[in-house]
C-alpha cells in the first residue's frame, strides 16, 4: 500500500473541502477496518491504525467485555420498515451476545485481570491484502466520512446565521421548482417551491437574496433551508434599507405578507420627533420601493402601530374610510362597517386587504356594508322592543329605554345587578323590582311551555305498552 499517495490525496481533499486531515485519516482507518471485517467470515470487530510518518499499518481484532447474563442469545426486537420501493427491511437491536466479538468477564480475566465490564481487549491481526474491490469499498467509506464532516462544518459555520439574510448565486433549478443557491466555499442552500415567490423565475448565475430559515442536518441534499416568502424576510429587508430600524429608533411591531402580491408592516418610533411611517417609506418612496423591487414588485403598505387594537385596525385598513367598528372581545373579532362604494376596496382583490389587516392586528375582521348593518340593527331593536312590551307588559317608551341601555334578553333584566338598573335615568327601586319580577315570571312561563312541548312529543302510554 502506497502511503505517500494516500497522504497526498488526504492533503488534497482536506484543502479542497476545508476539513481537518485527522478526520480524513480516521475515515481511512475506519474504511480499512470495514474492509477487513468483510474479508473475515467471522462476525468480528477490527481496528486499523496507520502511522503515516513511519508508513506502517497495524490491524487489531477488538473484543468487548460484556455481562452475558444481561444479554440475549436471540434478537430482542425486530422493526420492519418500508422504503420508497415498498420492500421490507429488517433492523436488529444489538443486544445479542456475539462470541466473535464479546468476552465474558471470566474470559477477559484470563487475558488481563484488570479488565472490567465495558472495557476492550485488542490482539494483533494480519493485515489484509486490499485488492481492487477492497480499495473501492474503502473509497466509498472515505467519501461518506468526508461528506459527513463537511456537512457538520457547514452546520457549525451557519448556525449563527439562522434568522438572517444571506446571498447566493443560482446554481441550478430542477423540475420540482427547487432552486439551489451557491453560497460560496462549497456550501449550497435550497429554495423549495413553497418558499419561492409565485411567478418569479430565477436563472442560473442570478444573484438571489433569501432568509435562512433553518439548518436541516438530515436532508440528503442542501441542508440550508432558505425562504423568500416568509414575513421575516420583509422585516430584514426593511432593516437594511432603513438605518433608523437598525439603530432601534424605529421598531417594527408586526408584518403580514401575501408573497408576490401585497404586504403590510406596522411600525412605531421611540423618538417622537421622527415620523416612523415617513422614515420607512423614504424620500419619494425610495426605501419602500427598494424593498418592493427585491420582492418581485410586491405592494407594501407601511402603517402606524397603535396599542389600541381598534385604532390599529383603522390604520391597517387605511386609506379605506371606516364608518363604525363593532368589537366583540368574547369572539376576538370586529365588524368593520363601510359604505357601499368602499366595500370592494376594503375587502381587496381576493380578500387580500382584509386578510392582511386581520393578520397584522391579530383580530378576526368582518367587512360589512354600513347601510345593511344599520338596517339589521334597527330590525333587531324593533323585535326587542316588541318582545319587552309583550313579556314585561310595559309601554313602548320603557321598552325602548331598555334596548338603548343594551338589554337584549329577559335573563339580563331578571338577573343583572340591581345597581346597574338603578343607574338608568328615571328608574326607581319600585320600577326595577317590578321589571325583575315580570322577567322572572316570563322565564318561568317559557320553561313551562318548553316542558309541555316535550311531554306532548313523547309517545303515549298505550304505544309504549304495545
Amino acid at each position: 500500500m502506497n502511503f505517500k499517495e494516500i497522504s497526498n490525496a488526504v492533503e488534497s481533499v482536506s484543502n479542497e473541502k476545508g476539513i481537518s486531515q485527522d478526520v480524513v485519516f480516521e475515515a481511512i482507518e475506519a474504511a480499512l477496518a470495514t474492509a477487513t471485517k468483510r474479508r473475515v467470515r467471522e462476525d468480528a470487530e477490527f481496528r486499523v491504525s496507520i502511522n503515516w510518518e513511519a508508513n506502517t499499518c497495524d490491524t487489531y481484532r477488538v473484543w468487548t467485555v460484556v455481562d452475558r447474563d444481561k444479554m440475549t442469545t436471540v434478537p430482542t426486537q425486530v422493526s420492519i420498515e418500508l422504503n420508497s420501493e415498498s420492500q421490507e427491511s429488517v433492523s436488529w437491536e444489538h443486544q445479542v451476545f456475539n462470541p466473535d466479538a464479546h468476552l465474558t468477564l471470566d474470559e477477559a480475566h484470563e487475558k488481563d485481570q484488570g479488565l472490567q465490564i465495558g472495557d476492550t481487549w485488542e490482539e494483533s491481526w494480519p493485515n489484509v491484502d486490499f485488492g481492487r474491490i477492497m480499495a473501492q469499498i474503502a473509497r466509498q467509506v472515505i467519501f461518506q466520512k468526508v461528506r459527513e464532516a463537511e456537512r457538520e462544518r457547514v452546520a457549525t459555520e451557519y448556525q449563527d446565521k439562522v434568522g438572517q439574510l444571506i446571498s447566493g448565486t443560482v446554481k441550478r433549478s430542477n423540475r420540482d421548482s427547487v432552486v439551489t443557491l451557491d453560497l460560496g466555499n462549497n456550501v449550497e442552500g435550497a429554495l423549495y417551491r413553497e418558499h419561492l415567490i409565485p411567478r418569479q423565475h430565477h436563472r442560473v448565475e442570478d444573484r438571489v437574496r433569501a432568509f435562512l430559515l433553518r439548518i436541516d442536518p438530515e436532508n440528503k441534499g442542501p441542508q440550508l433551508i432558505l425562504s423568500r416568502t416568509c414575513k421575516e424576510m420583509l422585516i430584514e429587508l426593511f432593516k437594511l434599507e432603513v438605518p433608523e430600524i437598525a439603530e432601534q429608533v424605529i421598531e417594527i411591531r408586526g408584518a403580514a405578507r401575501i408573497p408576490g402580491q401585497r404586504a403590510k408592516i406596522a411600525v412605531t418610533t421611540n423618538d417622537r420627533r421622527i415620523d416612523a411611517v415617513g422614515a420607512c417609506v423614504g424620500m419619494r418612496g425610495s426605501r419602500v420601493q427598494a424593498v418592493s423591487n427585491e420582492l418581485a414588485n410586491e405592494r407594501i403598505d407601511v402603517v402606524q402601530w397603535d396599542p389600541d387594537p381598534v385604532q390599529l385596525v383603522v390604520n391597517a385598513m387605511s386609506p379605506v374610510p371606516i364608518e363604525q367598528i363593532v368589537r366583540d372581545d368574547d369572539l376576538h373579532s370586529m365588524d368593520i362597517l363601510v359604505r357601499q362604494e368602499n366595500h370592494a376596496v376594503a375587502i381587496g382583490s381576493n380578500g387580500e386587504n382584509v386578510r392582511l389587516a386581520s393578520e397584522l392586528s391579530g383580530w378576526k375582521l368582518n367587512i360589512r356594508r354600513y347601510d345593511d348593518a344599520i338596517q339589521e340593527q334597527e330590525e333587531k331593536e324593533i323585535r326587542l322592543v316588541e318582545m319587552f312590551m309583550d313579556r314585561l307588559e310595559v309601554d313602548e317608551d320603557l321598552a325602548q329605554v331598555l334596548v338603548e341601555e343594551s338589554f337584549t334578553s329577559l335573563e339580563e333584566v331578571a338577573y343583572v345587578d340591581i345597581n346597574e338598573m338603578l343607574e338608568i335615568e328615571g328608574f326607581s327601586e319600585e320600577i326595577v323590582q317590578i321589571l325583575r319580577e315580570r322577567a322572572v315570571g316570563a322565564l318561568q312561563d317559557n320553561e313551562g311551555e318548553e316542558e309541555s312541548e316535550t311531554q306532548s312529543d313523547a309517545p303515549s302510554v298505550e304505544l309504549l305498552r304495545m
